[in-house]
């Protein structure tokens, strides 16, 4: 994986080196001192925060979880157990990669509210089938619908805070990363790891909610 990422760097470096960077329009130079922002402009790039950390909870969950699901809970052989996160995965970057075409569609607020939906459908899927092959389509499906919603939250918090917004709104969503494991595993203590997973759907549906009811956020203040 090493070699093929030099190989590409060594490759796609020069082409994007050629293009440079695009400067501000003309009245848009932040190169003065930093706006101050308004309480409001922070609230909101704490809720874009917090819509990035739900989605990393779903992923550090599916990451840590996934296949334990499969072979504990619906006696996957370790091969298929295994594949349960490939598949999330590849659903995930294939939706990365159709996430620009997506966003011109349906817009910034839409991509989010249906992105936390099929999130949700997902993983409700995945963590309450009875059988193994439901459970990998549930997972696939989870992994598009959280494939776009990470950077459009970061994304929406830069657009209100500039820099500052995506480095904290990327700091609160990264923590989702290290909370889901832990709380997968507390709560799979005291109910079942199949509840346990259900808790990603929550945080789905939040994200979704959250994301609607940000959807007047489109300004800096």
């Amino acid at each position: 994986l090493t070699g093929a990422g030099l190989l590409v760097t060594a490759v796609a470096g020069p082409v994007l080196l050629r293009h440079p960077a695009p400067r501000p329009a003309v009245g848009a130079d932040d190169s003065g001192p930093p706006r101050r922002l308004s309480g409001r402009a922070r609230r909101l790039v704490l809720l874009f925060g917090v819509i990035a950390l739900c989605t990393a909870y779903g992923e550090g969950a599916l990451a840590d979880w996934g296949a334990l699901h499969l072979e504990q809970d619906l006696n996957a052989r370790p091969g298929v157990a295994a594949a349960g996160y490939s598949l999330f995965a590849l659903a995930m970057t294939a939706g990365r990669l159709s996430g620009t075409a997506l966003l011109e569609r349906l817009g910034q607020t839409r991509t989010l509210v249906a992105g936390g939906a099929t999130a949700a459908a997902g993983m409700l899927l995945g963590a309450l089938a009875p059988t193994t092959w439901p459970a990998l389509l549930g997972f696939a499906v989870t992994g598009l619908g959280l494939a776009n919603i990470f950077p459009v939250a970061v994304g929406r918090a830069g657009e209100l805070a500039g820099p500052g917004g995506v480095a904290a709104a990327s700091t609160l969503g990264y923590g989702g990363m290290l909370l889901g494991p832990p709380a997968i595993g507390f709560l799979a203590d005291w109910f079942s790891l199949p509840v346990a997973l259900t808790t990603v759907t929550l945080l789905a549906v939040a994200a979704a909610a959250l994301g609607y009811g940000a959807r007047n956020a489109n300004t800096r203040g």
